[in-house]
């Protein structure tokens, strides 16, 4: 992912400046502190004066939304009147985290008076909080000592969410073909996506595809490629061809529309559409640069792996497939698509036939999905325009031996798998979600407030 980026917004009491003009100075020496520690967690902080007045608020805030910043973090180096901030707060659109922390970790019996002055900012917290909660603000607020605890690991993690949500109120999500008739769990009119979520849906057309096919020279590319990722299995120079053209005209396609990701319904692919094959290839590579997909028309799905990747990389879309009662496993799997860098080793890359496809039969990656810490996490409509993110926790185990040819993957919950089970689907889980190694509860369960979700933990 980009390094994120934070507007760092000092807040002081000009009344200070008038009475103890000679505290400003460790005042700012704190602010600066606090920067270089968030820039040592691998953020990209713009910081702007200390504020104290109506004005200076405004300037600041001005400025980090067009730098764009990914949220703003207030830091109160002081007491400082709400009202002088709360106005230009509220009314931005930038995710608002609020950090309550001080100088001092110790503040006891024996600490002198003049250490006040620097430590009494989380009035001026409370002040600020109890305005924005007025006036229907979201913020999200982390406090403890910044030395003595892990709370700018937490604004970090807070950061993070704010990114993975902004990813999905943006979100571009091509299509080709029609969703899978029937399936209702993702049926929603892309209508209400957009006016619940944000997120847009772009239809893709034979004509699009015309329009950008790849020279020859681009395909033969494309196939060297391939022999440096892949282990060409049995397949036939025609199908990786194909193949090769088929994912360069879908990749041009979403740089072209700008799309954060994609998906299509394998029904309806055939050369009326525009491509010779199925993109399943395309679509296992593009997971590996961050591009969301998910299966058969599913574009909510697709967002919110979009979404999911901006912050861990290593996502998938997935299904559960057959339950192992005995081994408490749940096996994942799909017809031919799996973000490749999940993949245990060199995946193979062969030609497959499928009896339900009216287009020829494509190249596609096979492999077993590596082992490792990984959640579920799957988004549930629920009633109401309502939405739910489920939330898994546990292990991806890989066999030593994989007498399963295709993608598959064992997942491991943590609690017991009939349990597992049953909370998902009473909480309305789908049969279309995301894979996460290394997952993060805080940026989830952030992430998910950050959105106005529910979010269930299983």
């Amino acid at each position: 992912m980009n390094k994120p980026v934070v507007g760092l917004l000092p807040l002081y009491l000009e009344l200070y400046d008038q009475v103890v003009p000679e505290n400003r100075p460790a005042a700012e020496a704190f602010a600066g502190m606090i920067r270089d520690e968030l820039e040592k967690l691998n953020i990209e902080v713009i910081a702007s004066p200390v504020c104290c007045v109506k004005q200076q608020f405004s300037k600041a805030v001005k400025a980090f939304e067009k730098k764009r910043v990914d949220a703003i973090v207030t830091l109160h180096l002081a007491y400082s009147p709400s009202l002088e901030s709360v106005e230009v707060l509220a009314a931005t659109k930038l995710p608002l985290i609020v950090l309550d922390t001080t100088p001092d970790f110790d503040f006891g019996f024996n600490t002198g008076a003049d250490r006040i002055m620097y430590n009494h900012g989380i009035h001026g917290v409370q002040d600020l909080c109890n305005m924005l909660r007025r006036k229907d603000k979201h913020f999200m607020l982390e406090a403890g000592h910044w030395q003595q605890s892990d709370v700018l690991t937490r604004v970090a993690a807070d950061i993070k969410a704010c990114i993975a949500a902004a990813a999905m109120k943006t979100a571009r999500v091509g299509i080709i073909g029609r969703p899978f008739p029937g399936m209702g769990d993702f049926a929603i009119p892309f209508a209400d996506l957009k006016k619940n979520i944000g997120m847009e849906v772009i239809q893709a057309t034979a004509a699009k595809f015309k329009a950008i096919q790849p020279a020859s020279a681009e395909i033969a590319e494309e196939l060297k490629l391939y022999c440096k990722l892949f282990k060409i299995g049995k397949a036939s120079e025609e199908c990786l061809a194909r193949t090769a053209a088929t994912s360069l005209t879908v990749r041009k396609w979403i740089a072209k529309e700008k799309l954060a990701a994609f998906t299509f319904n394998f029904l309806d692919i055939d050369r009326k559409c525009g491509l010779d094959t199925v993109p399943f290839l395309e679509a296992s590579m593009a997971m590996s640069r961050g591009i969301g997909y998910a299966g058969e028309g599913d574009v909510l799905t697709a967002a919110f792996v979009a979404s999911l990747a901006k912050v861990f990389p290593e996502t998938t879309f997935s299904e559960m497939f057959c339950p192992d009662w005995k081994g408490n496993k749940v096996f994942l799997s799909h017809m031919g698509e799996l973000n490749v860098d999940v993949i245990n080793g060199k995946p193979e890359l062969l030609e497959k036939e499928f009896p339900f496809f009216k287009a020829d039969s494509p190249a596609l990656v096979q492999g077993c999905m590596k082992s490792g810490p990984a959640a579920l996490v799957n988004l549930a409509p629920g009633p109401r325009d309502s939405f739910t993110m489920i939330v898994c926790f546990g292990d991806v185990r890989t066999p030593r031996k994989n007498k399963i040819a295709g993608i598959s993957g064992w997942f491991e919950p943590d609690i017991p798998l009939k349990d597992m089970l049953a909370e998902y689907s009473r909480h309305g889980g789908t049969h279309h979600l995301a894979l996460v190694y290394n997952p993060d509860y805080k940026i989830l369960s952030r992430y998910a407030e950050i959105m106005d979700w529910n979010c269930v933990i299983i």
